[in-house]
């Protein structure tokens, strides 16, 4: 069992930054590789950016990439949204979530998520 808690969420002007965190209790989050998805408004939960357990490989959502970084410190137990040049579209409830395995792109294949913190970027 792993519980997640997302923090650094708030209001933000559009070209501005914001840094996510998602702490992670147990002792295993070091085997689980970790996803953050966000989800607007009525609509579905997108993926954003997924990171490999050990931290070397990571990927992101062509809407994200480029000004997004995700990364985790395994000693901490805490990963990282960085989020660079946020447009008024970046708005949603952002989630980590983590999972055995590699990441993926599918919120379906995610084992553990956290509650959500909100992002609202203004124009």
């Amino acid at each position: 069992q792993v519980q997640l808690v997302e923090s650094g969420g708030g209001l933000v002007q559009a070209g501005g930054s914001l840094r996510l965190s998602c702490a992670a209790s147990g002792r295993t989050f070091s085997s689980y590789a970790m996803g953050w998805f966000r989800q607007a408004p009525g609509k579905e939960r997108d993926f954003v950016a997924g990171i490999t357990s050990g931290g070397g490989n990571t990927i992101y959502a062509d809407s994200v990439k480029g000004r997004f970084t995700i990364s985790r410190d395994n000693t901490k137990n805490t990963a990282y949204l960085q989020m660079n040049t946020l447009k008024p579209e970046d708005t949603a409830v952002y989630y980590c979530a983590v999972k055995w395995g590699s990441y993926h792109v599918n919120p379906a294949t995610y084992d553990f998520w956290g509650q959500g913190t909100l992002v609202t970027v203004s124009s």
